[in-house]
């Protein structure tokens, strides 16, 4: 055998050991044919007929992934210095609806080209929500969201971000352009056009620049720059291509072509000549199709007459306001589909709003819970919208999440996370449907204070519950309780002084001095808390009119029961006795003191959940020497009646 065979050889048994090579660092896909087999994805994605890339469809809750088949290599083994690297892409987003788009898609590079364990939705198939920066820890993305998610502090619905390992951003910008004269332009991404995006990284620089454009020309300027080291995210060899997801409201997210190249400049592409979008038609067929268009204008005009008196019965018609809040907007028919026509069967509850019904959204198997709201309804549109926009922000695993909204005409429905196990009232009062253990009621009153800590004093504003019961608190799969219903709730910004309102509320769970103020205030939910540790642990209602005299007024009656040192007689006779004694005088005592007659006597939800998580012990409870009305009592209060050792309790007899 010659020198020259051997050598040959030689390389070629190299290079099917070493799969990365330099062949692979320049990609140019005008369109997906030909490289089909070059393509490895999951999930939703596939390549079209006219090589159209598609990563998703209009399904609910679904992910693509489409990855370049092979690795390639980003880094210099001998410093291990990151390469160089520049990509081109021309991609776009359909939605469902106009302008509401669901969820976005993303550049990525990963060691892995199916991202194992990945959530859609607000994750973007990227990560889940128990692994922040999993894989590894190698994931790189530039993401192109158009859903605003306030648990990873995305700035709009319509923005860039640099993510590395988290769906955080590292940086974001809202999504634009730069004219060649440097003017910036707005660009929408959810236009349904396609829009031209270039990600370049300068490994010398430490820089990561990404520009976008509705046009084939690269911009000067980009419109966003992050300085970066990517040489400690990446590995020698890494994946790179798209990953892309929908949530309940869907976009179809296309790639019309991807160039890439390591050290170099990535080829920009003609808009004109990649795979058209689906919809687009050519000047001849559109010509013929309005030649015979032409022939039944009268039956069209008709047609169209009909369509649209329909559509305003209806109420699908969006109105600006709904286009500025957070949550998605669904059509009346489908959640009427959801809930399969709000059949009497799916119903959930009932009350002076109107009904609540169990639904599955349609494509999916995501179960909800549909509030629809009765044209006699006293909560009017303006309620309704500042329900939707500011309480449909709210986010914590303890609060009832508020998914998205719609109208028909005057009827509002309210679409909410399923409780299976519905609301605690069932549990607790007269013949329940199972007896919840000692510490399963421990847990879920923890949890409920928990959501008021985050609602009084831990998100952006004061938000005022101002219906808080067993009623409205809702048990998850796992029995975890979440509160739920704000559609009384109040917000206020923080440290302001809360306005004369309506008294709105429950009997018996509503603060005295709202009778003589009208102003809800965190104290008064407190209030409202104290009446619902209570019941939790007698299983007995504020008010129970069938009981003897001396124990219709819950309260009083524990009060009486703890001045006589029988305190323990109050738990609910359906344990058996089998709960924590130590706990349950926890509760009853925390319980008169959030039942305080006097507001300022009241703890704050702060304090109480270090009470109940053990962190603080409880001042002693001690009867007021005396009765004062609401103004004198709170001065009384204020001169040191609320010492560290002791706290005075005031009956609401007082």
């Amino acid at each position: 055998m010659s020198r020259k065979l051997t050598f040959f050889l030689l390389l070629l048994l190299l290079a099917s050991q070493n799969h990365v090579l330099a062949q692979h660092d320049d990609l140019f896909f005008q369109g997906f044919n030909r490289v089909r087999n070059n393509m490895s994805l999951n999930g939703a994605a596939k390549i079209k007929k006219n090589g159209l890339l598609s990563l998703t469809n209009d399904s609910h809750s679904i992910l693509g992934h489409a990855f370049y088949s092979h690795p390639i290599k980003f880094k210099n083994s001998s410093n291990g210095k990151a390469f160089s690297f520049s990509s081109a892409f021309v991609f776009a987003v359909v939605p469902k609806y106009p302008n509401l788009g669901g969820h976005g898609l993303a550049f990525t590079l990963s060691t892995s080209c199916d991202l194992p364990g990945a959530f859609p939705r607000q994750y973007l198939g990227l990560l889940n929500r128990t692994v922040d920066g999993g894989f590894s820890g190698h994931i790189f993305a530039v993401e192109f969201d158009t859903h605003r998610d306030y648990d990873f502090f995305d700035i709009n619905d319509n923005h860039v971000g640099v993510n590395i390992n988290s769906m955080v951003s590292n940086k974001s910008v809202p999504a634009a352009y730069f004219l060649l004269d440097s003017e910036k332009k707005e660009l929408n991404l959810t236009s349904g056009k396609p829009i031209q995006a270039w990600v370049d990284y300068d490994s010398v620089k430490n820089q990561l620049e990404v520009r976008l454009s509705p046009f084939s020309t690269k911009p000067i300027y980009p419109i966003l720059s992050i300085d970066i080291d990517l040489s400690k995210i990446l590995n020698d060899s890494m994946y790179v291509g798209f990953s892309s997801s929908t949530g309940l409201l869907t976009s179809t997210h296309y790639v019309l072509g991807w160039s890439f190249s390591v050290n170099g400049e990535a080829k920009s592409f003609s808009i004109s000549s990649l795979p058209s979008l689906p919809g687009t038609k050519n000047l001849w067929v559109l010509v013929v199709c309005v030649s015979v268009a032409s022939t039944f204008v009268i039956i069209s005009g008709i047609a169209t007459s009909l369509y649209l008196v329909r559509k305003i019965k209806d109420g699908d018609m969006i109105e600006g306001w709904e286009l500025q809040v957070g949550p998605n907007r669904f059509s009346y028919q489908e959640l009427r589909k959801a809930t399969g026509g709000f059949r009497e069967k799916e119903l959930l509850g009932f009350g002076g709003f109107g009904k609540v019904y169990k639904g599955t959204l349609p494509n999916s198997d995501t179960p909800i819970a549909v509030k629809r709201f009765c044209h006699e309804s006293r909560q009017g549109l303006r309620e309704f919208s500042t329900e939707i926009t500011s309480i449909g922000r709210l986010r914590h695993k303890n609060l009832v999440r508020l998914l998205g909204w719609s109208r028909r005409g005057g009827e509002l429905l309210l679409v909410y996370d399923y409780m299976p196990n519905g609301s605690l009232d069932k549990y607790i009062f007269e013949k329940p449907k199972s007896i919840l253990k000692w510490e399963q009621r421990f847990k879920i009153v923890k949890d409920v204070a928990s959501g008021l800590l985050y609602l009084h004093e831990e998100w952006e504003q004061t938000v005022i519950h101002r219906d808080i019961k067993a009623g409205n608190v809702l048990l998850d799969s796992e029995l975890n309780g979440r509160l739920g219903d704000f559609g009384l709730a109040k917000l206020y910004e923080r440290g302001s002084n809360p306005i004369t309102t309506k008294v709105v509320g429950t009997l018996g769970y509503m603060a005295p001095e709202l009778t003589k103020t009208g102003k809800p205030t965190t104290s008064s939910d407190v209030f409202a808390f104290g009446a619902l540790l209570l019941e939790v642990v007698c299983g007995r209602r504020p008010i129970e009119p069938r009981a003897l005299p001396e124990e219709l007024i819950l309260v009083d009656w524990v009060w009486d029961k703890w001045k006589s040192g029988a305190i323990l007689d109050v738990v609910d006779p359906r344990l058996n006795g089998e709960f924590d004694e130590i706990e349950a005088v926890l509760l009853l005592k925390l319980g008169l003191m959030c039942s305080n007659y006097v507001p300022k006597a009241r703890p704050l939800m702060r304090k109480i959940v270090r009470y109940l998580e053990g962190e603080v012990a409880l001042p002693e409870l001690i009867a007021a020497p005396d009765v004062y009305d609401g103004e004198n009592a709170d001065a009384k209060t204020d001169s040191g009646d609320e010492c560290k050792d002791h706290t005075y309790f005031y009956p609401l007899s007082s």
